[in-house]
């Protein structure tokens, strides 16, 4: 008679993975531009901590690089629904809106973002689709004011 040898199933150990552990994995892989692998870790965290803002965040982020970006919007939507004066949700809301070339509903989050944290990357960003939304020929950014 043959010993019957027991093997352990197979364990995808992301989803052991606790959300502030996650975290900070997702965090590196984001940095090292890996957002599909962020994404693998965020994904679980969330299903557990769902209420996160700082899990929710880095999601959006990964679903920025990954140019996933209906998934971002609807992502940054929600982080500047719950938390109005997020300077990060509201500019990211914004670039992701820029990104799909939606420059007049893009100035609006931009503007917010740039008179909040007075960062000369987000004034820039504010006149970068003032300009463009001026070529596209949509209408004066000044009506938006």
């Amino acid at each position: 008679m043959t010993p019957v040898t027991f093997h352990p199933p197979v364990r995808d150990h992301s989803r052991d993975t606790h959300p502030a552990d996650a975290y900070h994995g997702a965090w590196a892989l984001l940095e090292d531009r890996e957002p599909r692998r962020a994404l693998a870790l965020l994904d679980p965290a969330i299903d557990a901590e769902p209420t996160s803002t700082s899990l929710r965040t880095l999601r959006a982020w990964a679903y920025f690089q990954s140019a996933q970006l209906q998934r971002a919007e609807g992502e940054l939507a929600k982080l500047v629904e719950d938390c109005p004066t997020d300077v990060w949700a509201r500019f990211a809301l914004g670039r992701v809106l820029e990104r799909q070339a939606r420059y007049a509903d893009a100035l609006p989050h931009m503007r917010l973002a740039a008179v909040m944290s007075a960062d000369a990357e987000h004034e820039a960003g504010v006149l970068r689709v003032e300009r463009r939304l001026a070529e596209s020929g949509a209408g004066s950014y000044d009506d938006l004011v």
